[in-house]
């Protein structure tokens, strides 16, 4: 697949255009409807769809399902992030009106850090051949373990990024409207939103860690592996909006996914050595195992309403929005002219700043 530069260039221009559209659109902080976030992912799915319809038009069937292929698998996977964000959320107790921020940036990095990773990917499979056996290996095992834990807990407080930024970042006990950084009595201090931001990067490297190995499976044109992961990244805002109250009712969903990831890492082996997987077959295969657990998952879960994720140990921020005005239906315990406390930082910083920080073992991952 030859692939000039200017098409590198071109996939780069519509992505940044396309992210400077979405935060226009969403300048003014607003909890995202339903609605809305129906519309935004039919938009982000449109795109998606009518990228891979260019890569068959100019360079055949093979690589238009090979680009399918990757962007199926990348979008089923995206609804893990989708669940871990709900929690994440909720445990930070993140007025909907601010997660979007959020995402967007959430998302920034995410288009970083895959880039890199696939990069590092396509370098090693091109000069150490044998890598392909260590990925197809990783797939089954990671497949296997997503079967044998499905009902796995996640619980933030015991998060050891979270512990880590808590010691190195002096954080203000309070949101200030869409802002991670705000001058509290005049020192430079996070926002907890700073502390959401850190924990959905980090989630999206650990998911990236499956994905790109399962996306190398189906193709290795590093051109289809990026803009499958680009096209399926840029859409996870409103699928978060979208599912993230639903994410309850996909209780098959983990089972699918565990079944995909050990095809492609079955697919992968057996294009090593022994036989190539027509990627028709690969598509229909990963179209079939997802449909079927989406379908079944609903079917068992009918009658049940959308409600929103909810944590154990969730902490209760005081919201203010930019004026510095609390926010109506964030009214907090600490009362409107209570001074918000400043939590963490490194003993040197508070030597530094002069900082008595409290450090409360009700707060974060002092629960538990």
């Amino acid at each position: 697949m030859d692939v000039p530069f200017w098409a590198w260039f071109a996939v780069l221009g519509v992505i940044v255009a396309m992210l400077a559209l979405d935060l226009f659109m969403h300048r003014d902080a607003h909890a995202i409807s339903v609605r809305e976030a129906a519309t935004w992912s039919a938009v982000w799915v449109a795109f998606g769809v009518a990228f891979g319809g260019v890569i068959w038009w100019q360079y055949g069937a093979e690589y238009g399902q090979q680009y399918y292929a990757g962007y199926l698998i990348e979008k089923s996977l995206a609804v893990d992030n989708v669940f871990v964000w709900a929690i994440i959320f909720s445990f930070f107790a993140v007025p909907r009106e601010y997660q979007h921020r959020v995402l967007f940036y959430g998302v920034v990095g995410a288009l970083v850090f895959r880039g890199i990773f696939i990069a590092g990917g396509a370098a090693l499979i091109e000069n150490f051949a044998w890598i392909l056996y260590l990925f197809a290996a990783f797939l089954l095992v990671t497949g296997y373990k997503m079967l044998r834990q499905r009902d796995s807990h996640i619980d933030p407080s015991r998060s050891k990024v979270l512990s880590l930024f808590r010691r190195s970042i002096p954080m203000v006990e309070e949101y200030r409207g869409q802002r991670f950084f705000v001058r509290h009595n005049g020192l430079l201090v996070a926002t907890p939103l700073l502390a959401v931001l850190v924990l959905v990067e980090v989630t999206d490297v650990i998911f990236a860690v499956d994905s790109i190995p399962a996306i190398f499976a189906v193709t290795d044109e590093v051109f289809l592996v990026f803009t499958a992961n680009a096209f399926a990244i840029l859409g996870l805002r409103a699928m978060y909006f979208l599912l993230a109250d639903l994410v309850h009712r996909f209780v098959y969903l983990k089972v699918g996914l565990a079944l995909v990831l050990m095809w492609v890492g079955v697919k992968m082996l057996l294009k090593i050595d022994v036989y190539y997987v027509p990627t028709t077959i690969s598509l229909a295969v990963i179209s079939t195992i997802i449909g079927v657990s989406i379908a079944a998952s609903l079917r068992a879960t009918r009658g049940q309403e959308r409600h929103a994720v909810e944590v154990g140990g969730a902490i209760p921020f005081r919201v203010r929005d930019e004026d510095g005005g609390v926010l109506a239906g964030h009214e907090h315990e600490y009362g409107e002219d209570t001074p918000a406390r400043i939590v963490g930082g490194t003993a040197r910083q508070r030597a530094r700043r002069g900082l008595e920080v409290e450090v409360p073992e009700d707060s974060m991952s002092g629960r538990g």
